[in-house]
């Protein structure tokens, strides 16, 4: 009553009317509902409910009694001259659920609007997930916490803070730079107070983790909480769900690609942890990459998924490729994956769903032949032994001899790198199907593609048959363009046990001509075919192919610079509009 009147009043009834304080006039701009309760008036059970409604509970007493009190706020103090807060902070610190003691005087109105001030404080900034007053430090998931905001907001990863990077995090944290002065001020802080707080100039994470350990003992809990939050965390220190997944609708046969912006995060993110400049992660190098998850996402298989280098490290391109690959197949957890790297954070915007490109329905493209889709997918199917494995891992450019190397319990089913079609560079994703009796219909995942290898072993006269049976029955009809593998083509081709050659089947059927292969090689396995899989889907065949044939028919000599100077032609520009691009007179 002395908060909302302003004086104390003469009449005290035995319970206040329930008020709301407005936002605008509260200093956390939050409107606060306040609750009065009387035992003379309300029974237990009432007040255990209003107990369970509340967000902060003020429990009164009165300093002039010399009863053993139960505290937090001491009333009435202008009847004192002493304080009772020796009494108090024994309990205080018994109890760590409390969250201060705030003396006051509604008939002197002493502290009554810091009380209310207090108590919305206790909600919105709590102490008690942050800091333990026994052993006066910062709680271990808090520390957990900050230390991930610190590693992300070390752009250049080398354990500390410089200016620029402490400049961008109060940016990013409090809208506003600090000036020089008070930068300096800061890191004299720390130096004053710990050896190893402040190294080249710049805040290391112990001076980082000490500064919000001072924030919270001097009761500046907001400091920390608005860092926290505005990192993602919820009170819990747990990543907020809406932080992590953020709404991404995604209609009916439209495809997920990362865009420019997110490759190029991505591209920060490698260069930020490849610290030996090798242009690959070694198992070190991803181990540090991954210290922001709560879990290392990406498990022995990825190895065998993408391209790596000499020693099995995943190299830069494998890299890109791997988030490629889980942004097509899955890309809520490629949200989650770059919200645990800060994306939305270190690229200023409002949720990671600004990194992915949603395509337009593959009808659309079909009917317009073009599309603006980068990543194409490839389903291989086959007779059992009949060297799907083996096409799926030369994709990555191992030969027989190094696909003998892998694990059993490291094989993918997945395997994805880049190809270049008319000088566009566009991501092949290629899945290997299992094998199934042929009177077992196909699961709708190994329908779902842009283009079907149908594999056969040219020396097992019974493999060709499985390939003609499941075409027959799931492609003949389709719009989904066919290829047939002749396997294992450095073998010798025996007769196939079927009514028709391969050959033959193919011309029936208005296929391309088997196609030879073999992976026993000694150098790396050509590529060739991989790059006729990803021109076979209609939609990947656009404007720009004519504009390229033009210019590689008439100007050879000027390919290369051409390449380079359609690639940044929008899919969607007429002919016409392309060669003006490139200075060409259309014939």
């Amino acid at each position: 009553m002395s908060l909302v009147s302003e004086e104390f009043p003469d009449d005290v009834p035995l319970r206040a009317e329930e008020i709301t304080i407005p936002a605008d006039v509260t200093p956390e701009r939050v409107p606060t509902h306040i609750v009065d309760y009387s035992e003379a008036e309300q029974s237990d059970e009432q007040l255990y409910q209003e107990i369970s409604k509340a967000n902060v509970i003020c429990i009164v007493y009165s300093v002039n009694n010399k009863k053993v009190p139960l505290i937090l706020v001491g009333n009435k103090s202008d009847l004192v001259e002493h304080s009772s807060m020796e009494t108090i902070l024994p309990i205080m610190n018994q109890y760590s659920d409390i969250e201060t003691c705030v003396e006051c005087s509604a008939k002197n109105l002493k502290n009554i609007s810091e009380l209310f001030y207090y108590a919305q404080k206790a909600v919105l900034h709590p102490t008690g997930p942050l800091y333990c007053p026994e052993e006066k430090e910062m709680k271990p998931s808090c520390i957990k916490s900050l230390t991930r905001i610190f590693k992300v907001s070390d752009l250049d990863n080398d354990g500390i803070l410089n200016d620029k990077e402490l400049n961008f995090f109060q940016r990013t944290c409090f809208n506003m730079p600090l000036a020089p002065q008070a930068l300096e001020d800061v890191k004299n802080v720390v130096r004053k107070n710990m050896t190893d707080g402040v190294e080249d100039n710049g805040l290391t994470l112990k001076g980082f983790l000490f500064l919000h350990t001072l924030f919270i003992q001097r009761g500046r809990h907001e400091t920390t909480w608005t860092v926290l939050r505005r990192f993602g965390y919820d009170d819990d220190l747990e990543l907020h769900q809406e932080y992590l997944f953020p709404l991404l609708k995604i209609p009916a046969d439209c495809t997920t690609e990362l865009n420019h912006n997110a490759y190029l995060f991505l591209q920060s993110v490698f260069d930020k942890h490849d610290k030996d400049r090798d242009c690959a992660l070694s198992p070190d190098e991803v181990k540090d990459l991954f210290k922001v998850f709560p879990y290392i996402p990406w498990g022995p298989d990825v190895n065998n998924t993408v391209c790596t280098n000499d020693q099995g490290w995943i190299t830069y391109q494998g890299y890109l490729s791997q988030w490629t690959l889980t942004t097509y197949l899955d890309v809520q957890r490629c949200l989650e994956y770059l919200g645990y790297l800060g994306y939305s954070i270190i690229c200023e915007q409002e949720s990671q769903a600004a990194a992915i490109t949603v395509t337009r329905n593959k009808r659309i493209d079909l009917q317009k032949k073009q599309t603006q889709r980068s990543v194409f997918r490839c389903n291989i199917l086959g007779a059992r032994g009949s060297g799907k494995t083996s096409f799926l891992q030369a994709f990555l450019g191992r030969n027989l001899l190094k696909q003998r190397k892998i694990r059993e319990d490291h094989k993918s089913f997945y395997s994805i790198n880049t190809t270049y079609v008319y000088g566009q560079e566009k991501y092949l994703l290629v899945r290997l199907c299992i094998s199934l009796p042929i009177s077992c219909f196909l699961l709708e995942e190994d329908l779902a593609c842009d283009v079907v290898c149908l594999v056969y072993d040219v020396n097992n006269p019974r493999s060709f048959e499985y390939c003609a049976k499941v075409y027959k029955q799931y492609f003949m009809d389709s719009k989904t363009p066919c290829m047939m593998i002749a396997s294992k083509s450095d073998l010798h081709e025996a007769r196939q046990h079927y009514s028709l050659t391969p050959l033959d089947f193919c011309r029936k059927n208005k296929l391309h001509p088997p196609q030879p292969w073999t992976c026993n090689t000694v150098d790396a396995p050509n590529k060739d075919l991989y790059t006729k899989l990803t021109t076979m889907p209609p939609i990947v065949l656009h404007v720009s192919l004519s504009l390229y044939c033009y210019i590689k028919l008439l100007l050879p000599e000027r390919v290369r610079y051409f390449r380079w100077c359609f690639m940044s032609v929008p899919y969607r520009w007429p002919l016409s509009m392309c060669c003006r691009t490139v200075n060409l007179t259309v014939n």
